[in-house]
């Protein structure tokens, strides 16, 4: 199959949903038909770009439409937009950015994935795409006994990478296995992190994250979605290559042995 263009990627997988998606979900799906062989970083970032690009430029002749904030589907009436697009539209040219104060996260994540000596935290948006090191992060984390919540944190001068270390080796060492992390430090392109947040605070973004920070890290049986307007992408953990190295150096050197 050849590789598509992101627009020709985007285009079908539109066309083969019943549903309009989020711009997330269309860059799972491209990544999973095999639509194109090089992803970046920040696939669903790539996505929303070109939606965006396409509905600022080419306007009416644009083929899709956002039906809410983050979802779209193919423009269903030609030369025209419907009634709810276009509201969908205005209303975004006054809304916060797609990602809002939290640009992105990672849950449960392995500590025995990281090697703490010189901690690096590896994460990928999905499947096919760029390995992004998520050391440098700054934001909230939580440190879990399997999936019990044991200690709320925060990072600001220290980055995410030293503050989780610390961990490792003070009264909290023994209590944790796995850990979640919530960064406003938005994803380049080119897989680096971003010096600073993209977002300006505001109250309504504000209260919109602290809800869906309690919604992620609490999972209360009674929300059954993401609190509103919380768009941030999340990232799997990625073995740090050292640890994997490590492994297979000891898997050769057990072989030798018993030759």
């Amino acid at each position: 199959m050849p590789d598509l263009s992101w627009r020709d990627s985007i285009t079908a997988v539109l066309k083969d949903s019943a549903d309009p998606l989020h711009f997330t979900e269309i860059a799972r799906r491209v990544a999973e038909k095999g639509l194109r062989k090089q992803f970046g970083a920040t696939p669903a970032a790539s996505v929303a770009a070109e939606l965006s690009t396409s509905l600022k430029g080419d306007g009416e002749s644009s083929p899709f439409e956002k039906v809410s904030r983050g979802i779209y589907r193919l423009r269903q009436h030609e030369g025209g937009q419907t009634a709810a697009a276009e509201a969908a539209e205005a209303e975004v040219e006054e809304a916060e950015p797609e990602t809002g104060l939290i640009n992105a996260f990672g849950m449960y994540w392995r500590r025995e994935n990281v090697l703490w000596s010189q901690p690096k935290l590896f994460g990928q948006q999905q499947v096919g795409s760029t390995a992004v090191n998520f050391t440098g992060q700054r934001g909230v984390y939580l440190l879990h006994d399997r999936r019990e919540v044991v200690y709320v944190g925060r990072t600001t001068d220290q980055n995410l990478g030293r503050r989780l270390k610390d961990h490792t080796t003070d009264r909290l060492s023994g209590r944790w296995d796995r850990f979640s992390w919530f960064g406003v430090l938005p994803v380049e392109e080119n897989g680096e992190l971003a010096a600073s947040p993209s977002e300006a605070f505001n109250l309504n973004n504000l209260i919109a994250t602290m809800e869906a920070l309690l919604i992620e890290g609490l999972e209360p049986p009674q929300n059954r979605r993401r609190g509103d307007d919380f768009n941030a992408v999340e990232f799997s953990q990625v073995l740090d290559p050292e640890i994997e190295k490590r492994r297979k150096k000891e898997l050769m050197d057990e072989i030798k042995t018993k030759l």
